[in-house]
């Protein structure tokens, strides 16, 4: 689920209501049925995530058997709750050393499940910037892709990243075709 989530900067309430069927490898796509605010959109995936998920699906099959409409199951077959994945999110950010080791099961302070989503945002706009494309053209493309209602809840991510950032005034002095701004 935290690759899935890494790679396609899927909310982590999106990803545990996937069911089975929202998981079409054959086509390379996930079709998010109960985006936040009802809304729903179709995600394409890479082959490399294919890959993964495949495995991933064998291997629960392997274990658990057919049954069940969840993608995501736990050893009894039932759905994750957001809750239980966050907990196991900072106990592996944890045992990576992300985070701090913490008695008593607490997550401690470090990475959030929420910051890949940032991450695979951030790392897309960097990206168009990187490959000469306009982010004002592209950034509905990946408005919708995040199942933001408009492009400027999505710009947000572009203030956070002192490297996006850096990109932005770049670009804009290249446009502005070196004149200096006051």
């Amino acid at each position: 689920m935290f690759g899935l989530i890494a790679v396609t900067g899927l909310r982590v309430n999106e990803a545990l209501g996937l069911d089975d069927d929202d998981v079409d490898l054959d086509r390379a796509v996930v079709a998010v049925k109960r985006g936040k605010n009802g809304r729903s959109r179709l995600i394409p995936i890479a082959a490399s995530a294919v890959e993964r998920l495949s495995a991933y699906r064998v291997e629960r099959k392997r274990l658990l058997g057919a049954g069940g409409a969840a993608f995501f199951r736990l050893d009894g077959g039932q759905r994750p709750n957001d809750c239980g994945v966050r907990y196991n999110f900072a106990l592996a950010c944890q045992r990576i050393g992300l985070r701090e080791h913490q008695v008593f099961h607490k997550h401690g302070r470090g990475p959030r499940i929420h910051d890949l989503r940032h991450t695979f945002a951030v790392r897309t706009i960097i990206d168009w910037y990187r490959r000469g494309l306009d982010p004002d053209r592209e950034m509905p493309k990946l408005s919708t892709y995040l199942g933001h209602t408009t492009p400027e809840v999505t710009y947000w991510y572009i203030e956070a990243i002192p490297e996006l950032l850096q990109l932005a005034c770049e670009r804009a002095e290249r446009n502005l075709g070196g004149r200096a701004t006051r």
